[in-house]
């Protein structure tokens, strides 16, 4: 099944972008066709496709259905972006199968990677919303450095956890985290965090968790607390 993207819609109109106006052309689309469109907020429509063009197309929705609810809590992942790029696509890809809310690059003291490329990697996370035939859009957002960004969640109403290698080990994440409860996981480099990262995640309220016994590469470490967190809410 093709399923396309549009975030334009006006009435019982849409419009796709050029990224899914091009995937159209490869397909050989042409007007009369009916389409399965998500829009990232929840929604499937069957439209027919009204107007191919060389950047834009439009349609005129047909049917309309709410394919999932938005989930009871809210899992937000920060994740350090790791020197191999395609390793954390592979992340964002994997999160987004399995379910995440929110993602945000975080750059730390040992990190081996500082930029990344925004609009590739929300392309990423598109591309595998509609491979795994989800409705809901994860929200990404851009780097930012984790001194920043931990005292601005102090407003974040449920559970901080931080994934840390700690001597002796902290409490497993499905010890700690509560079944139904927004979560946010920072998972940090390759490096580990800094000792005052750590001063400054403790200050901040984020409880120290341990993704378990094996040593983890950063992308799988977040696909572990995904994951973990799915299966604990079933």
């Amino acid at each position: 099944m093709n399923i396309f993207y549009a975030s334009n819609i006006v009435g019982s109109l849409l419009e796709l972008d050029e990224e899914e106006t091009r995937h159209l052309q490869v397909l050989r689309y042409t007007p009369g066709r009916i389409l399965s469109v998500v829009d990232g907020k929840g929604n499937w429509y069957e439209a027919e496709l009204l107007e191919l063009g060389k950047k834009l197309a439009r349609a005129k929705i047909n049917t309309q259905k709410q394919q999932t609810q938005r989930k009871p809590y809210h899992l937000h992942v920060a994740i350090a972006p790791t020197k191999n790029i395609e390793r954390l696509e592979w992340f964002l890809e994997k999160a987004t199968e399995i379910g995440v809310d929110e993602i945000t690059p975080i750059l730390c003291r040992h990190s081996e990677r500082t930029q990344v490329r925004q609009d590739r990697l929300e392309k990423i996370t598109l591309s595998a919303m509609k491979q795994s035939l989800k409705t809901f859009l994860p929200r990404l957002n851009p780097l930012q450095p984790l001194k920043t960004f931990l005292p601005a969640q102090a407003n974040f109403s449920g559970q901080k956890c931080i994934a840390w290698i700690t001597d002796p080990p902290a409490a497993l994440l499905q010890q700690t985290y509560q079944r139904g409860q927004s979560v946010m996981i920072v998972i940090g480099p390759e490096g580990d965090f800094a000792p005052e990262e750590i001063e400054l995640a403790t200050q901040c309220n984020f409880a120290p968790v341990s993704l378990g016994q094996s040593r983890l590469r950063t992308e799988t470490a977040g696909v572990v607390a995904v994951h973990t967190i799915e299966l604990m809410n079933g």
